[in-house]
């Protein structure tokens, strides 16, 4: 029994799994309907899932002794509408599985029940647990939840796919080291006594103020890490004033700070509180800074990365494997990795020969549902080889 041939029997089932996520979308931590999907279906084949203690997400494990190795997928979507003229389009009004969290389901759902045949035949001579997670689209991310609830327990290693919409499906993206950014929030309020933009010299210039905010805080966090991290502050919304003639009293800078170093993301909000009031010093403006932690970098394990490209070669023979960029976007599956040691891998779902393609977040994302037999057969072998 492999997962070839179990996909012979379940790869439309599975497709068909995947519209119905796609079409049912739910946000972070309200992910009901959906975790009622995945418990139905492992109950289904004898399995036992647990439904995390907040409500949504559960974990499961599978085959004969206790798991030393976890599957996770993120199941929850974005508050973003589904654009697309497809008849498996989401029916809820603006939340879209459009990051591919709907593919990571179906893949580690389909892996599970993969691993369970394997189990009933006495071909899986280990336990393996499959983690579906909520919430990694809000920070500081559900990953906390999981690990909180004691899923990684008695685990030595983690796993996980991502959708890559840049590489044709059959392509699996990976790299050793850091792969995506620990993604911060960062938001600053500026505040004065207002006045009159005739006489700036009897108030201070607070929009002047937040300009220079707005373009030395970046520039000088440049300087102040090591360039090889990545470091990078953008600003998202700055908003300030209601007429042309008012100095304002209030204003405010919203972005996101991210960071490829676990070392550097430690030592960035006192950096960045220590420049923004060096900055806001030379206008005599006040200025509060809230930092929003959100997720550490995702870090690879050599070891790990090793292990997938191996389960590539051996089960999934047809599929190319080749060094995936590093990403500035965040990702929660940090957070296991710092607990143990893992990998996360670029599942590639482009169409080959595809002139138009939707990259994640945007309203139209759509994948090559040939994605997730790929996706299957690579984590069945990773699974097995334990």
């Amino acid at each position: 029994m492999s997962a070839v041939e179990f996909l012979a029997d379940h790869a439309e089932r599975l497709v068909e799994v995947r519209r119905d996520l796609h079409a049912h979308p739910e946000l972070g931590r309200a992910e009901h309907r959906t975790t009622e999907l995945i418990a139905d279906a492992l109950s289904h084949v004898g399995l036992s899932p647990q439904v995390l203690p907040g409500g949504t997400g559960l974990v499961c494990d599978v085959g004969p002794a206790s798991p030393k190795l976890a599957l996770r997928a993120d199941i929850d979507a974005l508050p973003i509408p589904d654009t697309k003229d497809a008849s498996y389009r989401s029916t809820v009004d603006g939340v879209a599985h459009a990051c591919g969290h709907d593919v990571h389901t179906t893949v580690v759902l389909g892996t599970g029940l993969a691993l369970a045949r394997l189990a009933a035949h006495g071909e899986l001579d280990h336990g393996v647990r499959l983690v579906f997670q909520p919430a990694e689209e809000l920070i500081p991310g559900g990953a906390l939840d999981v690990i909180k609830a004691g899923a990684l327990t008695g685990i030595h290693r983690m796993f996980a796919l991502h959708c890559d919409p840049s590489v044709d499906v059959g392509t699996v993206g990976l790299r050793t080291g850091p792969i995506t950014a620990a993604s911060d929030r960062v938001e600053i309020e500026v505040t004065g006594p207002g006045g009159h933009t005739a006489r700036p010299h009897l108030s201070v210039d607070l929009v002047g103020a937040m300009g220079a905010l707005a373009t030395q805080l970046p520039a000088l966090l440049s300087r102040r890490t090591d360039p090889r991290a990545g470091t990078t502050l953008v600003w998202g919304q700055i908003a300030s004033g209601t007429a042309a003639n008012v100095i304002p009293r209030h204003g405010v800078l919203r972005g996101t700070l991210r960071t490829l170093s676990r070392a550097d993301w430690d030592t960035l909000p006192l950096l960045v509180e220590e420049l923004t009031s060096a900055i806001a010093a030379s206008y005599g403006v006040g200025v509060t800074v809230s930092h929003v932690r959100g997720t550490p970098p995702v870090v690879n394990d050599g070891e790990s990365i090793a292990m997938v490209e191996t389960a590539v070669t051996d089960h999934v023979s047809e599929a190319v494997v080749r060094e995936t960029a590093q990403s500035l976007g965040g990702e929660d599956f940090g957070w296991y990795l710092e607990q143990v040691p893992g990998a996360l891998a670029r599942l590639g779902v482009r169409t080959p020969g595809a002139k138009v393609t939707m990259d994640l977040h945007q309203s139209g994302f759509d994948v090559d549902e040939r994605c997730i037999g790929v996706g299957v057969r690579l984590l069945t072998g990773i699974a097995v080889a334990g």
